[in-house]
């Protein structure tokens, strides 16, 4: 008599870890294009607040140049916070309804679902990013930039996004719910605010001043500003900045790891 093995096989070779990996990124992506809302509000909201800054704002402000052209890379860099806080909710969403729980059961790699969450929040990002840019484009943004500039931006602006969006994946595995990783997340769209994203550095009171000068975005605005207007970048700003993304990136890339692991 012929006894079938019904034991589920696990293919524990890179090739089969990768196509885990591939088909939960591809959940998390097509999750992104279902929730219309979520969706619309991460691409709109960066543009809108583009276009108060500018229109509202920006004639009050003395930025030492076209106000339009100093703000664009920090509206880039707040539209990476808003990104990180949808996929902070997204995280927890999943812990809180037992769907890692259950990933766990079955064979494939469950921390492919988190690797989901991270590449579905940087097409979003992706997205929002060139949507920014090209309305700034059309409103008078006056970028210089030459190919290598552009490329470098893209890649400052991908760096620092992955960093915050891993940021976000640690909050949302440790809160307690989607409503505390929203809280929690919330706090990250304020850091811009206190930098050199809106308003010169030298224009803050001397206590918000220090703060702002410490504040690791500032050094990533003004890179990012320096490569897309086309004008010097200075060697330790740029150091600062890669720095700063770099060892976010590093801290909150390891920790999320160990937080995963805790929850078992």
């Amino acid at each position: 008599m012929t006894t079938l093995d019904l034991t589920p096989r696990i293919d524990a070779s890179p090739r089969g870890r990768a196509g885990d990996t591939v088909a939960l990124i591809g959940r998390c992506l097509r999750r992104s294009t279902r929730q219309l809302d979520t969706l619309l509000l991460a691409v709109m909201l960066p543009v809108m607040l583009l276009l108060m800054f500018v229109y509202v704002f920006g004639g009050a402000l003395d930025a030492g140049m076209d106000y339009v052209d100093f703000v664009v890379p920090g509206i880039i860099l707040l539209t990476a916070g808003y990104g990180a806080a949808t996929t902070a909710v997204d995280v927890a969403t999943d812990v809180e309804g037992g769907l890692m729980d259950r990933f766990r059961s079955m064979p494939i790699r469950a921390t492919g679902v988190v690797t989901g969450h991270v590449v579905a929040s940087m097409a979003r990002n992706a997205v929002s990013t060139a949507l920014v840019i090209g309305v700034g484009l059309l409103i008078g943004f006056d970028a210089h930039a030459s190919a290598l500039e552009w490329l470098g931006a893209i890649g400052l602006i991908a760096l620092y996004v992955a960093a915050m969006t891993w940021i976000a994946v640690a909050i949302g595995i440790v809160a307690s719910g989607p409503e505390a990783a929203s809280g929690f997340s919330f706090a990250i769209l304020f850091i811009p605010y206190v930098s050199s994203a809106f308003v010169p550095v030298d224009t803050m009171p001397s206590v918000l001043g220090a703060i702002a000068a410490w504040n690791p975005v500032t050094p990533v605005a003004d890179t990012l500003r320096a490569l897309l207007l086309g004008t010097s970048v200075d060697g330790s700003t740029v150091a600062a900045a890669l720095a700063w993304c770099v060892g976010l990136l590093v801290v909150a890339r390891v920790a999320s790891g160990l937080l995963f692991r805790r929850r078992r």
